[in-house]
């Protein structure tokens, strides 16, 4: 019974030792690129339902992209399920994405509107502290 305890307070120790900044790009790259249930008829109502929009203007974002896949098969892409792309990573394994492109340009929210397309990508992302904290705009396409 001691050991299952051991191993409970070392991993909640090892979450308070990561950097809290480095956690708060992770929270956000969740909020903005992780849905395993995304389809690409709803890109308007969960990019409104997850307030994104660009960071500096508050204005829409002219393109984001949703994984469809749950963290626990993105995050290990900065690991052992990805390799070195320029400064990014690149997951070995394609993701099914939906990516939803505005298309009404200058519009700010919540008049958003936007057009999703799916797509079956290998996905590039910069990794700090073992996790993904940003998903490059170009994603790699898998060849047929």
């Amino acid at each position: 019974m001691k050991n299952p305890l051991a191993c409970l307070l070392l991993l909640s120790t090892t979450a308070f030792c990561q950097d809290p900044a480095v956690i708060a790009r992770y929270r956000k790259f969740i909020n903005q690129h992780i849905n395993a249930g995304m389809s690409h008829t709803r890109c308007d109502a969960v990019i409104s339902q997850r307030g994104i929009s660009e960071t500096a203007t508050n204005a829409c974002k002219d393109t984001n992209t949703f994984i469809r896949a749950t963290t626990n098969l993105v995050r290990p892409i900065c690991g052992s399920a990805g390799q070195p792309y320029g400064r990014m990573t690149i997951s070995l394994q394609p993701f099914d994405v939906v990516v939803c492109t505005l298309k009404n340009q200058g519009a700010r929210p919540p008049r958003c509107q936007y057009r999703g397309t799916s797509r079956t990508r290998r996905i590039a992302v910069s990794c700090e502290q073992g996790y993904p904290v940003h998903l490059d705009r170009d994603i790699v396409v898998v060849d047929d």
